[in-house]
């Protein structure tokens, strides 16, 4: 332990003197960025979601780590109450040739379809229970959408003897994600001419967040020729 606290230095030395094994593990957690960073192993990740610094006002760690040097925070990285991170998301798919305004644009005009729509489902409900059931948040049937569109498997080609199977296998669910937003929007594309993106987007989401539409359809298509081909699940491991 002495000798690490030598290479990182007198500050971080300091700290760890006063610190429990956890404060450790915060101070040698990496981000791993894109290019080699000119920041030294003793600095700390920034802490800049709201949950993670209350938890440390509960536990009394907040003035362990007080002195502690931080790096900067990525551009994405905020505690704004207005930023959510599957949003940014979902904006970056539907971002073209940098035009980020535009897409941010079409999202907003999307959930504000939506939260016409449920509204007027609302109004138009006759029982407390029928109101009940109707979520007026956007952001909330945007989350449900998604992990209804979510796929638990994939097929990966895999070639044996000269011939390609397509072979069932598991799936991370960074993947999962990636392909329940692209198919989301190519099933939005996939739309009259008259009928403008804001508008066939929300009624997409609304389909996916009640598990119908085309989205769901396919990923249900996906798990039964996952089904249909795990005979060949074997090649995976030969």
């Amino acid at each position: 332990m002495s000798n690490i606290a030598h290479k990182i230095g007198p500050l971080a030395k300091c700290v760890l003197q006063n610190s429990r094994l956890n404060l450790w593990s915060t101070l040698t957690q990496y981000r791993f960025y894109p290019r080699p960073t000119s920041f030294p192993d003793y600095f700390q990740n920034p802490i800049f979601r709201k949950e993670d610094q209350a938890k440390l006002i509960e536990n009394n760690e907040l003035a362990r780590i007080a002195a502690v040097p931080v790096k900067p925070p990525a551009s994405y990285e905020t505690s704004s109450v207005y930023h959510d991170p599957l949003v940014s998301k979902l904006i970056n798919h539907v971002m073209k040739m940098g035009n980020k305004k535009l897409a941010r644009n079409l999202v907003e005009k999307s959930f504000e379809n939506i939260k016409r729509i449920q509204i007027e489902r609302y109004h138009l409900a006759s029982t407390p229970e029928e109101k009940a059931k109707i979520i007026l948040d956007p952001k909330d049937i945007l989350y449900k959408a998604i992990e209804n569109s979510k796929p638990l498997l994939q097929l990966l080609p895999i070639k044996r003897g000269g011939i390609t199977y397509q072979v069932p296998g598991p799936i991370t669910d960074k993947r999962s994600l990636f392909l329940a937003i692209k198919w989301l929007l190519e099933a939005t594309n996939d739309k009259e001419r008259t009928v403008h993106f804001p508008e066939q987007f929300a009624w997409e989401l609304l389909d996916a967040a009640n598990n119908t539409g085309k989205v769901v359809k396919r990923k249900q298509d996906l798990h039964r020729q996952c089904e249909a081909n795990r005979a060949y699940a074997h090649y995976r491991w030969q």
